[in-house]
């Protein structure tokens, strides 16, 4: 499922023996140029650092805002096959809104959409809009970082909620010989690699080449899938000084449409037929096409010139090409017991070429101590897109006949090429001093470039350019016994795309957040317990309105979030891993142009999340590898609507596994939603509900060789 962003009226769419407990020693591996390092993935459950909120490798408790970290082992031990999938235990994040969606990840984070501007890749940002998302296969990361809160001072406009920083498996100068693969119970199988080496003795250059290859059904009727990709590296280190990364990734998707746009009342109500299955395949099987090719290059680059300055720069281009075919529902009435469903197709082209450069400063200044970071980004984002929408014969929920005919199309009513181009100045000074203070503070100011070939008969073509100014200002102290509280103000912004009922350019989002909060890493044991508060206001909120005849852009929209994020990871002995979180909110819409919903909560997202996870391994005795993992994930009552009347209800998946590893080589199964919960898990309309993913094993298995 893939959600649009368009002007249509058709809405579109992670002890021993003694008796003494044994802590276990924490190894966190970075490749480190002048102090500007990329942090490996955490062994166990427990991070030390992360370059989300800071764009270097940064101690979190330096960090002024919240982070959490999902290392390579946590995704293992629940089986995440997808970055939203991954997200699922994390604070603050509300993963996979409208259930299981096989090309697209999707979050919320802080109550906002993430998903367009708030996903990035190994520091650069994954810019999509419309229907030309970009999705990496989680098979290729080493982890993914979390930072909640605005961002826009660090990466240029990105979403007020937060960001979700995927970190890719590069080449490492290590020799890597892994192979895994697994089934799900649909059947969906793969089979993934991962090899890596230097290429010659004492040589300056290592290689990596990562791929999975995977399909089968899923889920739902007819609604099979094939995903191949590859994603190939190489690291040229000459000396101590200068590393070098050069970077790639292919990636090909055939599949038909899964799970979404089911009416409220046939999910969370039941209808005159009972409730729709989950199951159920909306589209017709020998129509339905999505397919998807993405490829990337890049590279990175580090020098240290002396103790005192480094200089990194990193570009990357990505191109996507997707093709949809298909209908869909969008079933207004309910009295009767059919779905009603609406065809729809679009053919999308886009390119992201961004490049990111930096110089980074060691410098004391009496007694204070200081990491100045300087920069200059550029991005420029093209897309070229036609949509169009027509007739569908209605779908029978509970007996339905596929014919493959009655399919009509209408006149584009998008058709056109939107450029974006973005160049942003920054800088960022992290000071120490005092013996435990540490003062962060960040300015950057963006300037904005946007034009639009309008090809239907319309014809609104425009160009916007606009400039803002980017801001935080964060304060912590560090104390001996490893509590660090902190304060911090943000302001932010992110462009728009498109324009209001007047053809006119809509602006950009802007806002502000203010954030308190402790950060604790105990000394009697490996572990990070972290708390906030938060207040944080999203202004100038671009939201489509019916004006009698169709539908056109307003930014009059203001949504208020505060909430109170707790999260707790720790490696309580060296058998027992835990991560628990609990999320609490009070969303409001503060301004609308509909009067009426103003105090209203937002819809689809829920103001209470919660989650458990704990993992217990046997490392001794004879049954030395065997382990045990169980989680609960609670998600709390939403609405389908903003004016409140439609309520969904809340939900309590349980996960579990057991897997098995020694001498290289493991088994595992995951089971994910163990009692097979039927639940919604959110809705965006009374039209558009998605069930959440109901039970479901994967069997893996792996070999280090």
């Amino acid at each position: 499922m893939v959600l649009a962003l368009s002007s249509s009226p058709a809405i579109a769419q992670d002890e021993n023996d003694s008796g003494s407990v044994e802590l276990p020693t924490l190894v966190v591996e970075g490749e480190e140029v002048g102090g500007i390092a990329d942090p490996a993935s955490p062994e166990g459950y427990v991070p030390t650092e992360s370059t989300a909120g800071s764009k270097t490798a940064t101690p979190i408790e330096e960090i002024p805002q919240s982070v959490s970290v999902i290392g390579r082992e946590e995704m293992d031990d629940r089986g995440a096959q997808k970055v939203d999938e991954a997200l699922r235990y994390t604070p603050g994040v509300f993963a996979q809104p409208f259930g299981v969606d096989t090309d697209t990840d999707w979050a919320y984070i802080r109550g906002f959409d993430v998903t367009q501007s708030g996903m990035f890749l190994d520091g650069l940002q994954l810019y999509s809009y419309a229907f030309a998302g970009i999705i990496n296969d989680s098979f290729l990361l080493d982890g993914v970082e979390v930072l909640r809160g605005p961002a826009s001072v660090l990466y240029g406009g990105s979403s007020a909620g937060g960001v979700v920083n995927q970190l890719s498996k590069r080449a490492n100068g290590e020799r890597i010989r892994y192979l895994e693969a697994g089934i799900t119970d649909s059947p969906n199988g793969y089979l993934g690699f991962d090899i890596g080496d230097q290429v010659s003795e004492d040589g300056p250059w290592s290689y990596r080449l990562v791929g999975r290859i995977k399909g089968g059904d899923t889920q739902v009727e007819h609604a099979d899938n094939f995903r191949g990709v590859i994603a190939p590296s190489l690291l040229f280190e000459p000396d101590n000084d200068t590393r070098l990364e050069l970077f790639a990734s292919y990636q090909y998707d055939d599949q038909r449409h899964t799970n979404g746009f089911f009416p409220y009342v046939g999910t969370v109500e039941r209808a005159s037929y009972g409730y729709i299955p989950r199951d159920l395949y909306y589209s017709e099987p020998e129509r339905d096409k999505f397919e998807a090719e993405q490829s990337s290059i890049g590279y990175e680059l580090e020098h240290q010139l002396n103790d005192t300055v480094t200089l990194r720069s990193t570009s990357r281009w990505f191109h996507v090409e997707r093709e949809e075919y298909g209908p869909y529902p969008y079933d207004t009435n309910t009295s009767d017991d059919v779905l009603s469903r609406i065809n729809f197709a679009h053919d999308t082209t886009a390119d992201l070429a961004q490049t990111d450069n930096q110089a980074i400063f060691d410098v004391d200044t009496g007694p204070l101590s200081h990491t100045l970071m300087t920069g200059v980004s550029y991005e420029n984002y093209r897309i070229d897109q036609w949509q169009a929408s027509g007739s569908a014969r209605p779908l029978d929920p509970k007996d339905p006949t596929y014919t493959n005919s009655g399919l009509t199309l209408n006149d584009p009513y998008t058709d056109e090429t939107i450029t974006l181009d973005r160049l942003g100045l920054y800088a960022q000074d992290q000071v120490k001093f005092g013996d435990g203070w540490i003062v962060t503070l960040n300015g950057r100011y963006d300037r904005t470039w946007i034009d639009r070939n309008d090809r239907t008969a319309a014809d609104v073509d425009y160009s916007d350019q606009d400039g803002a100014f980017s801001g935080r200002a964060g304060l912590a102290y560090a104390f001996d016994n490893g509590i660090t509280p902190y304060v911090s103000a943000t302001r932010f912004f992110e462009p728009q795309i498109g324009t209001d009922g007047n053809n006119d350019p809509v602006g950009p989002q802007t806002g502000n957040q203010y954030e308190a909060g402790v950060k604790y890493q105990p000394t009697f044991m490996q572990a990070l317990f972290t708390a906030s508060v938060f207040e944080l206001t999203r202004s100038n909120t671009l939201q489509s309105v019916w004006d009698g005849s169709g539908y056109s852009y307003s930014t009059v929209g203001e949504i208020r979030s505060r909430g109170i994020e707790l999260e707790a990871k720790a490696n309580v002995t060296d058998n027992l891993k835990l991560t628990a979180a609990l999320t609490r909110y009070d969303l409001e819409i503060t301004d609308d142009i509909d009067q009426s919903i103003v105090g209203n909560q937002p819809r689809l997202v829920p103001e209470t999340l919660a989650s458990v996870w704990l993992d217990y391994t046997i490392h001794t005795g004879t049954f030395q590898g065997l382990g045990f993992g169980a989680g609960v994930r609670y998600q709390g009552e939403s609405y389908a609507d903003n004016a409140n009347t439609l309520k969904v209800p809340d939900a309590a998946p349980v996960d579990a596994a057991i897997h098995y590893d020694r001498d290289g080589w493991g088994v595992s199964l995951n089971v994910t939603n163990v009692f097979d919960e039927r639940y919604v898990a959110g809705c965006q309309g009374a039209e558009t509900c998605g069930y959440g993913e109901g039970r479901t094993a994967l069997l893996k298995t792996h070999i280090n060789f």
